[in-house]
């Protein structure tokens, strides 16, 4: 009790001014952060112990003056007794009272209600009375501002008949929020002026561990406070002169309820980030937050500080939010409690809507179609490039992510693949842009040692202008144009790869436009009959012939194949159309 006593000293010495000597010199510095130390680093802070009710609104159910008695009248300032006199500065000078109206049966209960406007941890609750001390007493709190209530704590000398609780009942950390009964204020002296003193963590065992005591911490938080008091204390034959004449004389005793000071003292709840508590712009009273957390009790991170869990400071650890690492390319981030797990409890931030074509946890690599410009920090804009890789020559648009070296077709080179390597050269085809060039040039393969005279025994190399005919036409399996890509020697085969542009006549469901083969014999090849040269375009006129060793097309010495003439597709057009009339003469 003395303690309590004690207690309401200092914090009526702190609200007068007193508790401090102000030093000028000190007065002119910017006083330190309690949320860091000297170096900066995050620590846990509060803000100061103070009496929550002092100033604060009360309401009460019964208060005397209402309705106005000869005692009791609200416009007479030396007999009102409104319950603003519950929360103001009271001083031996000036000592004002709350006071219920005069009641005449019993029990009658009395109600006082005090909202703290935000929440509080209180540590204790303490009214001073200028009545005689109830004979039964409510406290009750609520944590959602007046929704719910739940009790604090009871006084009774009939613990079990008033409240249905045993009296004094030994608290264990199975049951350490649970409200208890006490008739240890319940003596008849002082006749007035006595106090009623709760404390929330007297005999609570987890109270010497309250930093890791989520139960304790939720025990002592509280929007509200309720204090009913439910009966009084009847003195019969000690009726005084005051009740005698409300009275009349008739020798009954009414009674009143009438506290003179009310004090819940406590801290403005921050969960350890804050120092003190300010208005809002709506002057509604908040935490002024630091350690990158916010709300009301500072407790929810800031929007991109979401490394790691909220949690409460305390002694040891101060717990701040720390910021998502996003490497300069996102404004927002999740916490994911798997990937914080994994890290060894570390960091759990991942980052959203990385800009910049970043991607990643971290915003940490390029994303598909970039690479790392390693001149460059990654934090940098413009640390990721455009891979550009060359619509014909690369093989896909996703480049090495540290390289940028795009993915190229065969024959192909460069960072974007826009060139043909050594040893290959430009084609028309959009497949195989780039072809080997032929290690035996096909129009020199005649040797030194073969006459023509030989050749022209063998063939006779077609000179001059050709006309193409319904006859020749209709003699062939198949009429085409193609492209010549490129040329491989298999045995005494020369391998064309062509890409057969366009099919006038075929009789082999396998010939159709794109690339195929087409097969010619050295010895044919040797003497120009055919005469082919890469790169070029050429009207193939020929006989099918089913080979499982050589698929695709095949040319001799009987083929016509004859360099591309554009004059030549109105004419080939119109044999078309006639032999589907069925004009073809049988060979």
């Amino acid at each position: 009790m003395e303690v309590l006593q004690l207690l309401r000293l200092l914090l009526t010495a702190c609200m007068l001014g007193l508790s401090q000597t102000v030093n000028p010199f000190v007065a002119q510095q910017t006083p330190p952060d309690p949320c860091y130390d000297e170096n900066g680093a995050p620590r846990r802070c509060i803000p100061e112990f103070v009496n929550a009710a002092f100033g604060k609104e009360v309401q009460a159910s019964s208060t005397c003056g209402k309705p106005p008695t000869r005692h009791c009248n609200a416009s007479d300032p030396r007999k009102a007794h409104p319950p603003a006199y519950l929360t103001d500065l009271n001083t031996a000078s000036n000592m004002t009272c709350w006071r219920s109206e005069t009641l005449h049966h019993s029990p009658q209960n009395v109600t006082l209600t005090l909202s703290l406007g935000k929440k509080f941890e209180v540590v204790y609750v303490s009214l001073q009375f200028c009545s005689p001390r109830p004979e039964s007493t409510a406290i009750f709190k609520s944590m959602d501002y007046g929704k719910t209530w739940v009790p604090y704590q009871y006084y009774s000398s009939q613990c079990r008949k008033i409240y249905g609780k045993p009296n004094k009942a030994t608290v264990t950390k199975q049951n350490e929020q649970e409200a208890l009964c006490t008739d240890g204020l319940t003596d008849l002296y002082p006749l007035t002026g006595g106090l009623i003193a709760f404390s929330t963590l007297d005999g609570r065992p987890s109270a010497q561990d309250f930093d890791n005591s989520p139960v304790l911490q939720d025990w002592v938080t509280a929007t509200d406070i309720r204090i009913i008091f439910s009966r009084p204390h009847l003195f019969r034959d000690l009726g005084s002169r005051d009740n005698v004449e409300e009275d009349g004389g008739t020798g009954s005793s009414p009674y009143y309820y009438a506290v003179g000071e009310l004090q819940v003292g406590g801290r403005c709840k921050c969960n350890g980030h804050a120092s003190r508590c300010v208005k809002d712009k709506e002057q509604k009273l908040v935490c002024d937050c630091k350690h990158n957390t916010e709300g009301p009790e500072c407790d929810r991170c800031k929007p991109f500080h979401y490394d790691r869990p909220w949690q409460r400071a305390n002694a040891r650890e101060a717990n701040e939010c720390l910021a998502c690492n996003c490497n300069l390319h996102a404004r927002r981030c999740r916490f994911n409690m798997e990937l914080y797990k994994l890290s060894g409890r570390k960091s759990g931030g991942v980052c959203l809507n990385c800009r910049h074509n970043t991607a990643g946890r971290h915003c940490h690599y390029c994303k598909e179609g970039f690479y790392r410009d390693l001149s460059k920090s990654i934090t940098d804009r413009k640390a990721c490039k455009a891979c550009d890789c060359h619509p014909v020559g690369a093989a896909g648009k996703t480049c090495n992510q540290t390289t940028g070296q795009c993915p190229c077709k065969d024959g192909v080179t460069g960072l974007t693949c826009n060139r043909c390597a050594k040893g290959y050269q430009q084609s028309r085809s959009p497949v195989a842009p780039c072809i080997k060039i032929p290690a035996i040039n096909p129009t020199s393969l005649i040797t030194s040692t073969e006459a023509p005279a030989d050749c022209d025994s063998y063939c006779k190399p077609a000179k001059g202008n050709y006309k193409i005919n319904m006859k020749k036409y209709c003699k062939k399996d198949y009429v085409v144009q193609v492209n010549i890509l490129e040329m491989e020697t298999v045995a005494n085969w020369a391998k064309f790869t062509i890409n057969i542009l366009s099919v006038y006549k075929c009789r082999d469901e396998r010939v159709k436009r794109g690339d195929n083969f087409l097969w010619i014999h050295m010895k044919d090849l040797s003497c120009k009959c055919p005469k082919i040269q890469i790169s070029k375009k050429y009207l193939v006129m020929g006989i099918s012939e089913n080979s499982t060793d050589r698929p695709g097309l095949m040319a001799d010495k009987n083929s016509l194949v004859i360099q591309w003439r554009d004059a030549w597709t109105r004419r080939l057009r119109k044999l078309q159309r006639r032999e589907k009339k069925g004009k073809c003469v049988k060979p």
